[in-house]
């Protein structure tokens, strides 16, 4: 075991890890942990752009930004927290730019901005161009800036550094415990305080935009040291992922001007959102996607999609806005995006739910109370500004307003302290323990074969469309699952490089939150955002706007077949809109 001491440590080197690192590297001595290569996180598949009512092309303001971020969270928003992040957006921005991030202009030289779904000027009347952007590969961009501004300021990284428990003594923060991929060595980081931007949890689906990392590990710690989850329920579905890969294709290419359209050519979202049309919100979207396919109107031979026209646009446009989603329908589909449409259906995209934090990042160990010395930002996170259902952009844009208040917080709250909170006795045991039973017993199970059946029930069960059957199904699915877990073994008995044995532990996590997910969705009796029941298809403002936080019981950081989830709620923080209907 080999002990490290920081003053502050970062779990996580995506956008809000190292917006985090940049605050708290200049007030404290700080650590960031990734188990990627910086520029390797997920946030550089971010494609279409980060939201701001700068203006720059159309009369804007952050008041319209807040209404539109509610609306489109179907009303589950905290609204003291879409008021900070949407007044701090402009500049988050800005500071982008004098990072040097190379965004898109307009003729005279002002950052450019495109229109999105959900946005809108003046509470609803028409869209506007809020997204800055650098064409379809903002998200890239961030990553790389930051990334070179934490290299200029000196923060320390400890790459391919898997964190696998946090570590409290007495209710308080000391420290994380993690394993090197590169020695199989265990290293225990004390820190006064930790900040985790992990990511999220999308491969508990298999048609997913999520990269095969995000597998939840920071709400899976969280989850099994007694720490709540909030709205683990609402997961959004992208419209538009590459037929059967899930790879996305950015709602920028619908900002340019790119139109869906069913077997029969019809431009369908003027039928389900008459004022925005294709730039309705995402929850809405992806339903009339299904919706079209399952009356008849589907595409192709088994009719399981729909397309993405973009044959209208001027080659130039598509070439100098979008050039890496037209790159891969011709790499992935063989398809020449000037020409012929793109076959696209929905992909498991992002969480809306993660752990609890308040507006300073700060993790909230129930409705209330404060963890001491734990703060999360980014999709790891739940503060909650998405609500039931993300507006496109709000993501690269949570990861920099969030990322940089959980940086100053925990850095301001590190650099108070003058001592260490004492390591709990034996720090490492759970950790010893857990890759010990995987790498060392004698167990029979596959863990791929586990993720595979996982990822399939999750896909038919608990994706667009829930019913109380369904979710049963895949609640019955999932106790089996996690049984077979108990049994896994790994082939690889090695110590350098083991990534069989990272994946079993990952694929733990994964079971856990699904089982959240699941049960979470089962107790809500409505249909709000990303959370569609068939059974109950109308939102239920008098029973169910609240806040859903799951707690899990049993063993810390084992998977147990044992564990059990138990709900409670918390209420919806509401400042200036009251809940109306959902109109677009």
């Amino acid at each position: 075991m080999q002990v490290h001491r920081y003053d502050t440590v970062i779990v996580g080197a995506g956008g809000g890890g190292m917006r985090a690192a940049l605050e708290a590297g200049r007030r404290s001595r700080t650590a960031v942990l990734t188990k990627l290569y910086p520029t390797r996180s997920h946030t550089g598949a971010a494609q279409g752009g980060m939201c701001a009512a700068l203006a720059n092309v159309e009369e804007d303001n952050w008041e319209w930004h807040t209404f539109d971020t509610i609306k489109g969270g179907d009303y589950l928003v905290d609204q003291d927290a879409a008021e900070v992040m949407c007044r701090e957006a402009v500049d988050a921005v800005l500071d982008l730019e004098k990072m040097g991030l190379p965004f898109n202009r307009t003729p005279e030289g002002r950052i450019d901005q495109r229109r999105f779904g959900g946005h809108t000027r003046d509470h609803g009347k028409a869209p506007v161009r809020r997204s800055c952007y650098a064409a379809d590969r903002t998200g890239h961009m961030i990553l790389q800036t930051l990334f070179q501004q934490c290299v200029k300021h000196g923060i320390e990284f400890y790459n391919e550094f898997y964190v696998l428990d946090l570590l409290l003594h007495e209710g308080a923060t000391a420290g994380v415990v993690a394993y090197e991929l590169a020695t199989g060595e265990i290293h225990v980081f004390q820190a006064k305080s930790v900040v985790f931007a992990s990511g999220g949890f999308g491969k508990v689906f298999k048609v997913t935009s999520n990269a095969h990392t995000l597998t939840g590990d920071g709400l899976g710690i969280v989850l099994r040291r007694g720490l709540p989850l909030e709205d683990m329920e609402f997961f959004q579905f992208h419209p538009t992922g590459i037929w059967k890969m899930g790879i996305l294709l950015t709602e920028g290419a619908r900002g340019e001007g790119g139109i869906l359209r069913n077997k029969d050519g019809e431009r369908f979202m003027e039928r389900y959102a008459p004022t925005i049309k294709d730039l309705a919100p995402r929850d809405l979207v992806a339903r009339a996607i299904y919706t079209e396919i399952r009356q008849g109107r589907g595409c192709g031979p088994d009719g399981d999609h729909v397309y993405l026209d973009l044959t209208h646009l001027p080659p130039e446009q598509l070439d100098a806005k979008l050039p890496d989603i037209t790159e891969f329908a011709r790499t992935y589909l063989g398809i020449e995006p000037y020409t012929d449409p793109i076959p696209i259906q929905p992909t498991a995209h992002y969480a809306m739910g993660g752990i609890p934090t308040n507006v300073n990042a700060e993790v909230l160990r129930n409705n209330t109370d404060v963890v001491p010395g734990l703060y999360a930002a980014g999709e790891v996170a739940c503060v909650s500004v998405h609500g039931a259902n993300r507006l496109g952009t709000n993501s690269l844009l949570d990861i920099n307003v969030f990322g940089r208040r959980a940086g100053i917080a925990a850095s301001t709250y590190s650099s108070a302290k003058t001592t260490w909170v004492d390591l709990p006795d034996a720090p490492t045991a759970a950790v010893e323990e857990l890759l010990g039973r995987l790498r060392d017993g004698s167990g029979s199970e596959n863990a791929a074969a586990i993720r595979r059946e996982m990822q399939e029930t999750m896909d038919v069960n608990a994706s667009v469309f829930r019913t109380e059957t369904t979710l049963k199904q895949a609640a019955t699915d999932l106790v089996g699952l996690k049984a077979r877990y108990q049994d896994v073994g790994v082939s690889d008995r090695g110590r350098r490089y083991n990534t069989e044995l990272l994946e079993a532990v990952e694929l733990g996590f994964l079971l856990d939150l699904a089982e959240v997910l699941v049960v979470s969705a089962l107790a809500r009796n409505e249909s709000r955002g990303g959370h569609s029941r068939e059974d109950y298809p109308n939102r239920d403002d008098v029973n169910f706007m609240r806040h859903t936080m799951a707690y899990r019981s049993g063993p810390a950081i084992a998977a147990s077949p044992d564990a059990e989830i138990t709900l409670e709620y918390k209420p919806v923080v509401t400042t200036r809109y009251q809940p109306m209907e959902r109109k677009y």
